[in-house]
């Protein structure tokens, strides 16, 4: 049967300053009721002093000091008892025990690691994770170590989160799906909601998480980037054959608009010939005298 988890509460505690003070004054007082009980016997006088010792020195014992984005959780016989985020001396009862824990912003730098993306490829992914405690009671009582808990869910949070999107776009993928490197705005908004998710039963809060590290893995980072280099040339290409048709077509239209010579439907193919493998080639064209005709 599943424990409920704990809740964080407000623990009764007291200004440590005038506590501090109480316990000076006991523990004078009463040194001074048994100096007297020494001079003077008198058991009520003894009893006293001896009394007001005592309770100076439990007075001293409950005290405790907080700095600022901390929090002491208070335990009275195992039982937790509240918790404490007020910064400075307080006291508290001295039966009860007292563990601080850090309530500032932490960096977890999740080392690199080596995950299959959607498709299968093996990509090598790493991030960094800003987090926090929320609530101390679940952070302390829920699970065993908080820092152990939060370093093992962010690790396997990044590893289920590289397997739901491929690392780049590919002709198996829908138009307009996020991948890991396009869409690093949506993965790392997924993420985020993926560690909140897992780090809840410990009582902590996700404050940012980004990727910090993104590569094909070494076996096959060749391989992609040879794919990649033919994609960009074929896309290139696209782009300066519809830019070459274009301008072909605009001088064509051109020449004709004018009259400034008419051609028949072979000069024009000629001429079109011409024209893109000047504006398509990757080298620089020589240019050819022709002395004749097309028709001799």
């Amino acid at each position: 049967m599943n424990q409920s988890p704990h809740r964080e509460a407000a623990a009764a505690s007291a200004n440590g300053y005038l506590m501090f003070v109480v316990a000076l004054a006991l523990l004078i007082g009463g040194v001074a009721q048994i100096v007297n009980a020494a001079a003077n016997p008198s058991l009520a006088a003894l009893a006293a002093g001896l009394l007001c010792v005592i309770l100076g020195v439990l007075c001293l014992v409950g005290l405790y000091m907080l700095q600022p984005n901390e929090a002491a959780i208070l335990t009275l016989f195992g039982a937790y008892a509240g918790s404490d985020r007020t910064a400075g001396l307080r006291w508290a009862n001295p039966f009860k025990s007292k563990r601080k824990i850090s309530l500032r912003a932490r960096n977890l730098n999740v080392a690199t690691l080596k995950v299959n993306d959607k498709r299968g490829n093996p990509v090598e992914i790493g991030a960094v994770v800003v987090w926090r405690v929320h609530d101390s009671a679940q952070a302390v009582f829920d699970v065993d170590n908080c820092e152990t808990f939060v370093g093992l869910q962010a690790e396997a949070a990044v590893r289920h989160l590289a397997s739901l999107y491929a690392y780049d776009d590919g002709d198996d993928l829908r138009e307009g799906e996020t991948t890991l490197r396009a869409g690093q705005d949506e993965v790392a908004a997924a993420m985020r909601a993926e560690l909140q998710a897992r780090f809840a039963p410990a009582g902590v809060e996700v404050l940012d998480a980004k990727l910090t590290h993104l590569a094909y893995a070494p076996e096959i980072a060749q391989v992609m980037l040879r794919r990649q280099q033919a994609e960009a040339v074929i896309s290139a290409r696209q782009k300066i054959v519809l830019g070459a048709v274009s301008m072909v077509e605009s001088a064509l239209k051109g020449l004709s608009e004018r009259g400034i010579v008419e051609l028949d439907d072979e000069r024009k193919a000629a001429m079109v010939s011409n024209l893109l493998v000047v504006l398509c080639s990757d080298r620089e064209t020589q240019p050819i005298v022709n002395a004749g005709t097309l028709y001799n």
